[in-house]
């Protein structure tokens, strides 16, 4: 397994399971912020698994579009992934005059928790596994 790509997914796994139980709880931006990054964390699983650079960036299209053209199709509508793009920022720091008032609601946290749960599954049977190596009768590794 490339080592780099298993701890991006690692991240994602972590995020998917914050924004599960921040929308348990009703917490809304913290459930869309760790939707988003899960997707972001797993979409550079993908990126890893197919030998592609790190790209420092935050958005998911850039990511999805970046794998398509590397001969990776993802499900991943453009909709979905400007609804990721367009939350990143206020679900992460309080609303400025320089952004638009934004409130998320349970919809839009489970439809983002949706996308990050679908994308996290893909990154997921990207990664090889590793053969397990078969026992003797007496327990011990041939």
């Amino acid at each position: 397994m490339n080592d780099e790509a298993g701890e991006w997914l690692a991240y994602a796994e972590e995020n998917l399971r914050v924004a599960t139980l921040t929308l348990e709880s009703r917490l809304l931006n913290s459930c869309i912020h760790n939707a988003q990054q899960a997707t972001e964390k797993a979409l550079k699983t993908l990126c890893f698994t197919r030998g592609l650079p790190l790209k420092k960036t935050h958005s998911i299209r850039e990511l999805r579009d970046d794998l398509a053209k590397a001969g990776t199709a993802i499900e991943l509508s453009d909709d979905e992934c400007d609804l990721l793009d367009s939350v990143y920022l206020p679900s992460k720091y309080p609303v400025a005059s320089v952004l638009p008032r934004f409130y998320p609601d349970e919809r839009i946290a489970q439809q983002c928790l949706g996308i990050a749960e679908r994308v996290l599954a893909c990154a997921r049977s990207s990664m090889p596994t590793t053969p397990v190596e078969p026992l003797d009768t007496d327990g011990m590794k041939r």
